[in-house]
């Protein structure tokens, strides 16, 4: 108590000191009326500088009254400056645009060099930031570029197939990974064809995953957390894009409503995107070979849509208002049939007082997600879950310092109807109301940055409070070396259906933590139903030179309580939930090389996860031991016309339960009246003792790309791309039928032609 009483005092007399001076804040945009992020922007003549954020959003300070000039600079633009006139306890607002010079081609370069200032005066423990750019230098299949193929390039991060593949994020599974669109939760970002995501990489503007080790700004999930916002529409002209490929088609339209002009500073826009797949009939004729059968071709089929309105005020505020709806189809004939539909909206919103150091942001958004499976035992299978989030906080910008905090609340509903093999019913309809209280300070001191973070969690529905301290540090031991560190606990409620045995995951449902969950599958019933963990994590970041980084980042996850279905349960009298326990830890390393033409980019992860089920210690079939990624791109000719692209993957086998003996399985449902010399039984399996004791074989895949650009004028642009996957015809393993006792491959190789027209 005495310690938050002294912290509160500490806070109230620095906003005292602060009112004896001045604040200057403001945005840069450029010509076009889009942010510029990194920019440098200082006060000519003092040592009050800082850097644009992803908004274009800056704030200086802490200034005491006097006449200034005020400047913003970026390689690759013309330099601009205004000179105002800062006094005592005022607030400066300062619009900037700047305008693109010959140096553009240089402009990735220089923020890149940018990034790595910013980085020594934030902690950015285990966060990996990926730009559009990134994505689109991936060889991506069918020529489009997803951040569903990127995310697998990142260390640490591993997708188990093609089809209906999971990403498991440093030990993690899907469910205890949060994946934000805007703010929005996203249950199932992935359609049923791995390649693809429901994201469209043409309106992303800024991608960050945190693997671990994250702040208490996020809650509710013990893993990771991938955090997607949209860019704005134009704000001064109508634009768009439009693409087509063997795999999908898609279109992007943007522009203003209320156009940006320098005598008016608030503007309205708006933009649309969307996506249609066509692979299910394109496969018929051009993938013959890999598709399960010439009459359905590849069984996938998904339509996204999503829309944003932004608006935009003359003293920096705005307001964005978006919603969404993406649906999934796969027809595996004779086999199963599966669909989901996801859908949401929201706004959120940045307020900035005119007379005040508090900057403001809210949001309250809404989700919906529905899936469904249909096995040839058409036994009902479904899954629903809806919820809402509301969030405000504030931000303070001292002058080494920086404090937010805020109050977030979140609620969702479940509706799961499971029947499994031995035709036992699995129901639940739960409301869940949580609400949480977090604040962050950081404090950067001479070369030590600090960042304590503190999250109070209430799980309402199970009145049960959850205090979550987290800890993070930089330390800039030298000009281009830096260490780092964070640590935390972390909790949540929600849980899934997906069985960790199940190699092919098509159907996922959601559940809420149930009324009662058995200690390690025992009669004895747990006190707490929270899932829980703690990450601890270090690193080293390396500046070789202007153009080459190197991260290194050991890491220890442990899991202290998960909570799984008993989906195999065989009689009534089993408990439908029970606990386990488990660890991931290991080290990744990765290295990224960028200039003007080439861009390299390499990683290596070594981990180890595992689970504890009260009777023995077993690895994941997440559990890859040794994982490759290598990318590089090359843009050569006029103006950089010319692309070339090549990733390559290589990954250690997943771990399997073998197979022990095959027996007669007989039906019984007449009792003794049964006459198993006359039924005609199904092959039942007897799997080992020993779980996921096997070992498949190792994965590997090359990938390539060449694109040509065509810039007809300033605005419109057509670009080609020829792309291979799986150019060596691999054949990776997806699973073993062991009924069929057949072995099916991931998809083979796959060449493709795209079209992209952008104007």
């Amino acid at each position: 108590m005495l310690k938050n009483c002294l912290f509160l005092l500490f806070l109230l007399c620095t906003v005292a000191v602060s009112a004896q001076r001045g604040t200057i804040r403001g945005n840069v945009f450029d010509d076009k009326g889009a942010p510029i992020g990194f920019a440098d922007v200082y006060l000519v003549n003092t040592q009050k500088s800082t850097n644009t954020d992803l908004d274009g959003f800056f704030n200086l300070a802490e200034i005491v009254s006097g006449n200034y000039r005020l400047v913003a600079r970026l390689i690759g633009y013309d330099s601009v400056f205004i000179d105002l006139q800062v006094k005592s306890g005022s607030i400066t607002y300062q619009r900037l645009t700047m305008k693109e010079n010959d140096g553009v081609a240089l402009k990735e370069v220089s923020i890149t060099a940018q990034k790595k200032e910013i980085a020594k005066s934030e902690v950015q423990v285990s966060k990996l930031s990926v730009t559009p750019k990134e994505i689109r230098s991936l060889p991506s299949t069918g020529g489009d570029p997803d951040i569903a193929q990127y995310l697998p390039v990142l260390p640490g991060i591993i997708f188990t197939g093609d089809q209906g593949g999971q990403l498991y994020i440093r030990g993690g599974s899907p469910v205890q990974n949060k994946i934000l669109l805007d703010g929005m939760t996203i249950y199932n970002p992935f359609h049923s064809i791995g390649f693809y995501s429901v994201f469209e990489t043409e309106a992303i503007k800024s991608v960050d995953v945190y693997t671990g080790g994250f702040n208490a700004e996020y809650g509710d999930r013990i893993s990771a957390v991938v955090d997607i916002k949209t860019r704005e529409g134009n704000k001064k002209n109508l634009g768009g894009m439009f693409s087509i490929s063997p795999f999908q088609t898609k279109a992007l339209i943007e522009g203003p409503l209320l156009k940006l002009k320098e005598d008016r500073g608030s503007s309205i826009s708006y933009l649309f995107t969307a996506k249609q797949s066509l692979i299910d009939r394109t496969s018929r004729s051009m993938y013959k070979y890999a598709a399960q059968d010439a009459v359905s071709g590849l069984p996938f089929s998904f339509t996204d849509l999503y829309g944003k309105i932004s608006m935009i005020a003359s003293n920096g505020s705005k307001l964005n208002l978006f919603g969404f709806n993406f649906t999934d189809a796969v027809n595996y004939r004779n086999v199963a049939s599966v669909g989901w539909n996801s859908s949401g909206g929201g706004m959120n919103f940045t307020l900035i007082p005119p007379m005040s150091n508090l900057i403001v942001n809210g949001k309250l958004t809404y989700s919906d997600y529905r899936s469904m499976i249909e096995d040839a035992d058409k036994k009902p299978r479904s899954s629903g879950i809806s919820g809402y989030n509301a969030l405000l906080d504030f931000t303070y910008y001292g002058n080494n310092n920086e404090v937010k905090y805020g109050v977030d609340l979140n609620g969702f509903s479940t509706d799961f109807n499971f029947v499994n093999i031995a035709n036992l019913t699995f129901n639940q309809q739960e409301n869940n109301t949580e609400i949480a209280a977090f604040i962050r300070y950081r404090q950067k001191l001479g070369p030590v940055v600090i960042e304590p973070s503190f999250r109070m969690q209430y799980y309402a529905t199970l009145n049960n409070f959850q205090p979550e301290p987290r800890l993070g540090l930089k330390w800039n031991i030298m000009d281009r070396l830096r260490f780092k560190a964070a640590a935390g606990y972390y909790t949540q409620n929600l849980l899934s259906s997906v069985n960790e045995r199940d190699i092919v995951n098509l159907f996922v449902g959601f559940l809420a933590s149930p009324d009662a969950v058995s200690k390690f599958n025992t009669r004895e019933e747990v006190s707490s139903r929270i899932q829980k963990a703690y990450h601890a994590i270090a690193g080293l970041e390396i500046d070789v030179n202007d153009h080459l980084d190197i991260n290194v980042e050991p890491y220890f996850k442990r899991f202290s309580q998960l909570i799984a279905i008993n989906r195999n349960k065989t009689s009534a009298e089993l408990p439908d939930f029970s606990t386990e326990t488990g660890k991931a830890y290991g080290i990744d390393f990765s290295g990224k090389y960028q200039n003007k033409n080439v861009y390299l980019w390499l990683t290596y992860s070594y981990g180890f996860v595992n689970r504890f089920d009260g009777v023995q210690i077993y690895p994941t079939i997440f559990d890859r031991r040794h994982n490759i990624n290598a990318l590089g791109t090359y843009s050569f000719g006029e103006s950089g016309k010319w692309e070339a692209s090549l990733r390559w993957n290589m990954g250690s086998g997943f771990p399997f339960t073998q197979t022990q003996a095959y027996y007669d399985k007989q039906n019984l449902g007449q009792g003794v009246g049964s006459d198993p010399l006359t039924n005609n039984g199904t092959i039942g399996i007897i799997y080992s003792d020993k779980r996921n004791g096997g070992r498949l074989p190792y994965y590997h895949r090359l990938d390539g790309s060449v694109k040509r650009r065509f810039q007809f004028n300033k605005k419109t642009r057509l670009e080609l791309v020829a792309s291979c996957t799986n150019m060596y015809d691999r054949a990776n393993i997806f699973y073993f039928d062991r009924v069929r006792y057949t072995r099916v491959n991931q998809l083979r190789v796959l060449p493709t032609l795209s079209a992209n027209l952008t104007f």
